[in-house]
């Protein structure tokens, strides 16, 4: 099975399904409460907490001013300018997370911001949908020879085999996130059969859900599906302002997230065998061959003196029945007594 190794924790369909907490920029350049969000997804049992590293003036002309992103009533420039963190308070969240035991990781959305990110020792990096194919920017990243988790959203098989291409030339680790970039995205527009597109196209990939629908259920559903890494954006309270607030989970919602994806992951093992697991129910559940009145030894097994009843701790169970017929009784056998292998005449 594929895998990739981020920090130490080991991804892919043999593992848990890795959950990532999308703080992203809902801290709203608030120091303190991208602190609170950290320790809040911690307490819960998050693994990993994503931000966005956004050096504005290399990442937009100030054309951009006048852009307004659909869920939004300011432009994308002054929305990253207010929510924008300072280098060293971005090194100060790092070295939280990491106290915490979790994984940092963070979306750079400019050559800067990458190399800020690569100056703070970064063990990974995410690359966000709208940066799938800017391919300087994903050369630039894969210079660092870091693995790779690239989001997909508004690209299709065709412009992100070219990203992919990069990754495969300079041998980086990487999974691929299904995305639709539609905030909230309706549960008819997720597309959760694009995982398997995905796999199908890129073999060699970790396949993951970035995820904008409103709740969790799209993401328990992706598990069955195959993936291995679940992206949520996240607050610690939907009364916060922040621009990725309408469409988070809270501290809750991640709790079962994390509950129910690895349930499921733990349920999906292939195969029908009888477990050992299920003897005690056998026992009890299980028909087995039994006289239904008094047989004479020498007397033929027919319909008229055997039948099938519980419990299943006979010798002969109910699969075998017909097997007895015409045989001889070994034996005389009393009404309601369990038939043995041994009491059958083999002639």
């Amino acid at each position: 099975m594929n895998e990739i190794q981020i920090g130490g924790r080991k991804i892919g369909q043999a593992y848990a399904p890795l959950v990532i907490a999308e703080i992203g920029i809902n801290h709203e350049g608030n120091f303190d409460k991208a602190i609170k969000m950290v320790d809040d997804a911690y307490s819960v049992g998050c693994e990993c907490v994503k931000f966005q590293c956004h050096v504005v003036d290399d990442e937009m002309i100030p054309a951009a001013r006048s852009v307004i992103p659909g869920n939004a009533t300011e432009s994308i420039w002054d929305i990253m300018a207010r929510c924008s963190l300072a280098e060293e308070e971005e090194c100060a969240l790092k070295a939280h997370v990491e106290s915490r035991g979790m994984i940092y990781l963070n979306t750079p959305f400019s050559r800067a911001a990458a190399e800020r990110l690569e100056k703070m020792g970064v063990v990974a990096y995410k690359i966000g949908s709208g940066e799938c194919n800017n391919y300087p920017l994903v050369q630039h990243i894969a210079s660092y020879r870091k693995p790779v988790v690239l989001s997909t959203g508004m690209n299709d098989v065709d412009t992100i085999s070219p990203a992919v291409a990069i990754l495969r030339k300079e041998k980086i680790p990487f999974a691929l996130m299904h995305c639709t970039s539609v905030y909230p995205t309706p549960y008819d527009k997720v597309r959760l059969g694009a995982l398997s597109t995905l796999a199908k196209a890129f073999p060699e990939a970790v396949i993951g859900l970035s995820d904008h629908s409103m709740g969790i259920y799209t993401c328990l559903a992706a598990v069955a599906l195959g993936a291995s890494i679940l992206e949520k954006h996240f607050t610690s309270d939907k009364a916060w302002p922040g621009p990725d607030t309408p469409i988070s989970i809270n501290p809750d919602e991640l709790k079962e997230l994390i509950y129910g994806s690895t349930a499921i992951h733990k349920a999906l093992g292939n195969g029908k065998t009888i477990l050992t697991e299920e003897q005690p129910t056998i026992d009890f559940a299980y028909a087995c061959v039994v006289a239904i009145r008094d047989i004479k030894a020498g007397e033929l097994f027919n319909a008229d003196n055997i039948w099938v009843k519980r419990p299943g701790t006979g010798p002969i169970k109910a699969d075998h029945y017909y097997t007895l017929f015409n045989k001889k009784a070994k034996v005389g056998i009393k009404k309601n007594t369990q038939i043995r292998w041994d009491w059958i005449d083999k002639e």
